[in-house]
């Protein structure tokens, strides 16, 4: 490589301890396909959970709006503060197990956000220690595959649960809407029918490409059309209470979790790293697949900086917005699409911290001053929580069943799975690790059946050669 191609790949931004800062239009370049969709796609999922906030905590429209944008904040700056790869995003697997645990275990909002409180704090300890020891990764060797598919099976059951026997789901008050939005997503998403048809038609490849954006455009416009869906649009500026919310979220406000609900939320925190782990080496291998497209533009993977950066984003939220899964390594969707434009070459992306940081409005997330947008989102927000419960728990649903490969394996999964959903997260558990070490060993259990029926043979033989000798 040439001094000069040294000079070109070298990374960009200020170093600040194991952390690279790269300030948007100095350190990176504006690329209007991805902002333009971040804007279109982030819109309508990073909205998701004001419905939830609304019903559960007990929020108006506006704290709720608040309280999403300093989720947006901290997730939009995560690239450029810190210098993570990766489009971060959620722990979308690990959202219906919490939506759960505090419903169902706590009666008044002050409690539900306290126990959020819990969980954030307790997951950020262990980011912070599992990241700097590297334990995190001696765990997730250990863990049997059963049990790594059956917390992600209890993840889909609970998302499903959410979906079609909650009361306050979207599908008992916009049934027709939702049904429209889960539908044409799904189709989208997963019908393997469809990917033939994009291949012969490009707009169904463009239209395919939006993701989750086309269901939830469907459902506003027929929304209207049979009744289920008002808009009230109010054509101002807006911005975010932040002050007024944080007098009624954060902990100094409304007190700081007791010790049994730190006690509580640790089982889930454990569950919720498990799948951040999986996350990052997702993350991981779909850069260095690219990698070899772009030398160009060498990606640094630190783990150890990606486990701090995630205990330092988590720690702000607990203290200021608490809502445990919001502050995740990975958006996996986006990642793919933007990594996959970054591979096609400098003409195409300047570098992938350009094209994420575009995607993430340069780390500010202006959707949220725009209040006739917002206005115009807001009757839609419960069917776009159902989509997003829905949509996790079908992708949840088959990569649990993709892992395990022996009929007791899958056993095992299912009937964690649903342990973890209908009982409290250390009982769910518990009832995993039992079950993988005595039905499984702990084991991969088609190795372990491979290596009984040589044993099975020689026994049987050696019984054999004793028969034959007396």
């Amino acid at each position: 490589m040439t001094a000069e191609t040294q000079r070109r790949a070298a990374p960009a931004g200020w170093q600040w301890g194991p952390f690279t800062f790269r300030l948007p239009f100095y350190h990176s370049r504006l690329h209007w396909p991805e902002l333009l969709q971040g804007i279109a796609l982030a819109s309508a999922t990073g909205l998701a959970l004001v419905p939830f906030m609304m019903n559960y905590f007990g929020l108006s429209f506006e704290q709720a709006i608040a309280m999403s944008f300093m989720h947006g904040f901290l997730i939009g700056i995560a690239p450029i503060v810190f210098g993570e790869p990766y489009a971060p995003g959620w722990l979308t697997p690990a959202l219906p197990l919490v939506l759960a645990f505090v419903i169902t275990g706590y009666d008044t909002p002050t409690e539900r956000l306290q126990a959020m409180t819990a969980m954030t704090m307790v997951f950020t300890v262990m980011l912070a220690v599992l990241g700097a020891t590297g334990l995190g990764r001696k765990l997730m060797e250990w863990l049997p595959a059963a049990l790594k598919a059956g917390i992600i099976m209890g993840a889909a059951i609970a998302a499903f649960q959410r979906v079609f026997l909650d009361g306050d789901s979207s599908l008992a008050d916009q049934p027709i809407s939702t049904v429209v939005a889960c539908g044409v997503a799904l189709v989208l998403l997963f019908s393997i029918p469809f990917r033939f048809l994009k291949l012969r038609a490009r707009p169904l490849m463009l239209i395919g490409g939006l993701g989750l954006l086309p269901g939830f455009l469907a459902a506003a416009a027929i929304g209207p059309l049979v009744g289920e869906v008002e808009y009230n649009i109010r054509w101002e500026l807006f911005v975010p209470p932040v002050v007024d919310t944080w007098q009624v979220v954060s902990p100094f406000a409304i007190g700081w979790p007791s010790w049994e609900m730190y006690l509580a939320a640790a089982p889930l925190a454990l569950i919720t790293y498990i799948i951040l782990f999986g996350d990052l080496v997702t993350g991981n291998e779909i850069i260095e697949d690219a990698q070899s497209d772009r030398p160009d533009d060498p990606i640094d993977i630190n783990t150890t900086r990606s486990h701090l950066s995630l205990a330092i984003r988590n720690f702000f939220m607990g203290i200021g917005a608490p809502l445990f899964t919001t502050q995740g390594p990975l958006w996996a969707g986006v990642h793919v699409v933007v990594v996959q434009r970054w591979r096609q070459g400098r003409r195409t992306m300047s570098d992938l911290f350009s094209g994420i940081h575009s995607y993430y409005f340069m780390g500010i997330p202006f959707i949220y001053f725009v209040l006739p947008l917002l206005t115009a989102l807001e009757p839609l927000m419960g069917i776009a929580l159902s989509l997003t419960l829905l949509l996790t728990g079908f992708a949840c649903a088959y990569v649990a069943m993709a892992i395990p490969r022996h009929p007791v394996e899958r056993g095992v999964t299912l009937l964690t799975g649903v342990s973890l959903a209908f009982f409290e997260p250390w009982q769910g558990l518990l009832v995993g690790v039992i079950a993988a070490v005595f039905l499984i060993g702990g084991r991969d259990a088609v190795v372990m059946e491979k290596q009984l029926a040589e044993q099975e043979k020689t026994y049987h033989r050696s019984r054999d050669d004793a028969h034959d000798h007396e």
